[in-house]
């Protein structure tokens, strides 16, 4: 069963993600092209470093190019966000990129960009997975090429866009103010894709750059190939023993982005996004509303309030954070998983450019982010958020659904409640402006709760996760 999430259809390398599977979206989204008419604008695909990524690029490639669709890929391993710039740059209808993002190293996946280098929606990859079921059922003996020959006969092409790529971002960032502060860089792409990007981009900008895990690794070293506390160890031991102004790291497709400041302390996506919006309006002086979705910091919207701006709250899934900043005019959007972009740049995810961005940012304040994350906590308060998984029986999905979602079944919490919203799960705020929020995975059986609570008070957002595991027995 093919089944498209929030990030793509992602499925383990040998189980679903095999060649027949990858052709069949493929052969999907033949049909869907030629349903909405445009056969004659070319398709993208690219790749990241996992396991039958190049592979899986070619055999879709072959099948788009074999039904007469202009098919063009990109002949390395590039970040995500490339293929969702070269999208909207060139107004492509429907692009590809095989990559799993940040799930472990036995994963991989397809994720389908739409006209304006979006994610493709629920509407879209609804119709695509009745597409793929409906093929599935008879036999497709539609002959399939192979890709020499469609090369030669120039139905099939490969391209390098990635300069084009760069040279956008070098634009938007000051690069005089970086080169003139002299800083000191140490970068962790996690055995990804973002290490020629960000090379490039502070190679231009003059810094000093080191770089961690960069061999070509499809297991990643054994590691989740995203950007959290627990996998950025040996990056903040690099920034500490060797003073490094700032410690980047990415996830596997480079869309998803954590930081290690000056003191060797692991910034997370809240803590960025705050950064990032505190300098757009202190320093920058720019009028203008941010968008996160349902489980990003209070912080936020306390920075935005200060400076009489809105933050405006979407569910998960940054398809809902680029059409609220398009709708709303904000220029900043983004969520706590790790994931940012700015107006004007693509309407995804970009570690990249978010990258350049805080580099940017140390180099024209001419303050290290640690003094940077103080100045915002002596401002506007400090928040921390407790996440955990509750796992329950497959069988008893339906009847925890029911008495939260239809029954709105809820612990006696301690903290008082302000109000209860169920526009994405279930999420609870409090009135000392803390928040619960509760959903289901859409492909495990657990129960997700995210608790965030102000003064920084730990024990306060564990007893309301242990709330709720008591209540359902879980």
């Amino acid at each position: 069963m093919i089944h498209f999430g929030t990030g793509g259809w992602r499925a383990v390398i040998g189980d679903e993600f095999i060649k027949s599977n990858i052709r069949l979206v493929a052969k999907a989204m033949v049909t869907r092209i030629r349903d909405d008419h445009v056969e004659d604008t070319p398709v993208v695909i690219g790749y990241d470093r996992r396991f039958l990524s190049r592979e899986a690029m070619v055999w879709a490639g072959e099948v788009l190019a074999s039904n007469g669709i202009p098919t063009m890929l990109i002949d390395r391993a590039s970040p995500t966000p490339l293929v969702m710039y070269y999208a909207m740059a060139h107004h492509l209808h429907y692009s590809m990129m095989v990559t799993a993002s940040h799930n472990p190293s036995l994963y991989n996946g397809i994720k389908v960009v739409t006209e304006g280098g979006r994610d493709a929606n629920e509407q879209f990859t609804a119709d695509l997975e009745k597409r793929i079921a409906a093929l599935a059922q008879h036999d497709d003996t539609a002959p399939v090429r192979e890709a020499a020959a469609l090369v030669a006969e120039g139905k099939l092409s490969y391209f390098n866009p990635l300069n084009e790529y760069l040279d956008n971002i070098l634009d938007k960032i000051d690069v005089k103010a970086i080169r003139d502060a002299h800083l000191r860089i140490a970068i962790d792409p996690l055995y990804g894709v973002s290490l020629r990007s960000l090379n490039t981009i502070f190679s231009t900008a003059r810094c000093e750059i080191e770089m961690l895990h960069i061999e070509h690794d499809t297991l990643f070293a054994g590691k989740m190939p995203a950007p959290d506390e627990s996998t950025v160890r040996a990056l903040q031991n690099y920034v500490l023993d060797y003073n490094f102004d700032v410690g980047i790291a990415t996830d596997g497709d480079a869309d998803r982005i954590g930081l290690i400041d000056d003191k060797g302390r692991y910034i997370d996506a809240d803590a960025i996004l705050c950064i990032l919006y505190y300098y757009f309006l202190e320093y920058k002086k720019m009028d203008t509303p941010v968008v996160k979705n349902l489980a990003t910091t209070y912080l936020l919207d306390k920075i935005a309030a200060a400076y009489g701006q809105t933050c405006y709250e979407v569910p998960v899934g940054f398809k809902y954070i680029s059409a609220k900043m398009a709708e709303t005019g904000a220029y900043l959007g983004g969520e706590s998983s790790g994931g940012l972009t700015v107006e004007g740049h693509i309407n995804g995810k970009d570690a990249i450019y978010a990258s350049a961005l805080l580099v940017e940012i140390i180099a024209r304040t001419g303050r290290k982010l640690s003094e940077l994350t103080e100045e915002i906590h002596n401002r506007f308060g400090t928040y921390h958020t407790e996440a955990c998984n509750l796992a329950f029986p497959a069988a008893r999905r339906e009847e925890l659904m029911r008495r939260i979602y239809e029954e709105h079944e809820l612990p006696p919490f301690a903290q008082e409640v302000e109000r209860t919203s169920y526009m994405d799960g279930c999420k609870v705020y409090f009135k000392n402006t803390g928040w619960l929020l509760i959903r289901f995975s859409g492909t495990e059986p657990l129960l997700r709760i995210f608790c965030e609570m102000p003064d920084n008070d730990v024990a306060a957002a564990k007893a309301t996760c242990e709330e709720v595991r008591r209540q359902f027995g879980l």
